[in-house]
């Protein structure tokens, strides 16, 4: 059997689509690069945007091929993704074990396939989901109706699959639908996870993906502010808003601007360089010109080093498509652009700060697409583009007409010399 496998989404999805290779390959199947070459297309879907959705119909109308629709779109919206031409089944969130029997898999994978985990995975960094679904309620979200409650993984299996991964890959991302939420269904927490992540798995570097920045707790902060080379200095909190007036309209009620502040500026007053990432909503019902100049002034005084803007995109069953007082769609995408251009005004000024110093770079990408990957998030080139992917080095970072480029500091030292 052939398989084509295309992923949509969050790493939490991609996660799941590593898994599923894993379970092809070790009932002795294939995985193409195309549909045209595979008996059978698997298809992991994302719920979060219209736009996404829509991405995920025209690549299952252009397979041509058999398939098979799982992730989130198809569990908020099973028969309109059934409907689609070619799904031959559609297997709700990430049920591994419905993928196989969908796949025709012997009855002994269909067994294994809920504990399945590949020690070695595509990517030149692995992912490491430790719990899926969200306990919260944010009037805009689809993926907590797709994924349900927080269920996280027990520790002695994170760290497990952690240590296999570890033997391959330099970097391990943590990932899931809400991290900062592990544990409180089995009285532990984040940091209690990350703390023995680091302990009993050396050498490998940690990052963990999108947490809320009131979440970061003492321990989890020592940890950031600690080792470096352990533990990837690179925050990425979910802002949507800098006006508590939306941000109480969306749901999200656990932090205020001023606290959502405060928590940024006391990880960053402890870490550096550091990388701190945002995802923002514009044009959320009831969206005022205030509201919008409230977030523009919240991003410009915080050290952000990327943004993620998105215009508000109502989903289907969400609490937020009853509010009153839409924005029009042509002004979200203003205010989009607006802070767009100030992430970007202010990604420039961090790469440009880092000129002249150092870092903890990982070889990503393959063939001309090849370049290293620094603990702050940084994409840079390599002094030579022939280093072994997956490879790890402390590097200087000098400024050239090209941009910025990673050399070994061995080599530095020598031109220095």
């Amino acid at each position: 059997m052939k398989a084509y496998v295309r992923t949509f989404g969050c790493r939490a999805n991609q996660y799941d689509s590593e898994v599923v290779r894993g379970l092809i390959e070790a009932a002795g199947g294939e995985i193409v690069d195309t549909p045209a070459a595979a008996d059978v297309a698997i298809f992991n879907s994302c719920t979060v945007t219209a736009d996404a959705e829509a991405d995920l119909r025209r690549a299952v109308r252009g397979a041509s091929r058999p398939s098979i629709v799982m992730g989130c779109a198809s569990a908020r919206a099973p028969e309109a993704v059934g409907a689609l031409p070619n799904v031959t089944h559609v297997v709700q969130g990430a049920d591994v074990a419905a993928v196989a029997i969908a796949l025709g898999l012997p009855a002994s994978a269909v067994a294994a396939a809920a504990a399945a985990r590949p020690g070695v995975q595509t990517g030149a960094r692995a992912l490491l989901r430790i719990q899926d679904g969200c306990d919260e309620h944010c009037t805009f979200c689809a993926t907590t109706l797709a994924r349900g409650a927080n269920r996280s993984r027990p520790a002695e299996d994170v760290v497990a699959e952690a240590r296999a991964l570890a033997e391959t890959h330099p970097e391990i991302v943590v990932t899931g639908i809400h991290i900062g939420s592990y544990g409180v269904d089995a009285g532990s927490s984040l940091g209690l996870l990350v703390e023995r992540l680091i302990a009993d798995i050396p050498d490998v570097r940690f990052r963990l993906t999108s947490i809320e920045a009131t979440e970061v707790d003492d321990r989890l902060a020592a940890l950031y502010a600690g080792d470096q080379r352990r533990l990837a200095p690179h925050l990425h909190a979910p802002l949507q808003s800098g006006s508590d007036a939306v941000l109480r309209r969306m749901g999200r009620h656990w932090y205020t601007a001023a606290s959502y502040a405060r928590a940024v500026e006391r990880l960053a007053s402890r870490v550096a360089p550091i990388a701190l990432a945002a995802d923002i909503i514009t044009g959320f019902p009831g969206e005022t010109a205030a509201d919008h100049a409230a977030t523009v002034a919240l991003v410009r005084d915080l050290p952000f080093t990327s943004l993620h803007v998105f215009p508000y995109s109502p989903r289907p069953g969400t609490p937020a498509t009853r509010l009153e007082r839409a924005v029009p769609p042509a002004l979200a995408r203003d205010r989009a652009a607006e802070l767009r251009a100030l992430g970007a005004a202010k990604a420039a000024a961090h790469r440009a700060s880092r000129a002249g110093g150092t870092a903890d770079v990982v070889v990503v990408g393959d063939g001309a697409r090849r370049h290293g990957l620094t603990e702050d998030y940084l994409s840079v080139q390599l002094s030579d583009p022939a280093m072994p992917r997956r490879s790890r080095f402390d590097a200087e970072l000098v400024l050239r007409d090209t941009g910025l480029v990673a050399m070994p500091l061995a080599m530095a030292k020598e031109l220095d010399g």
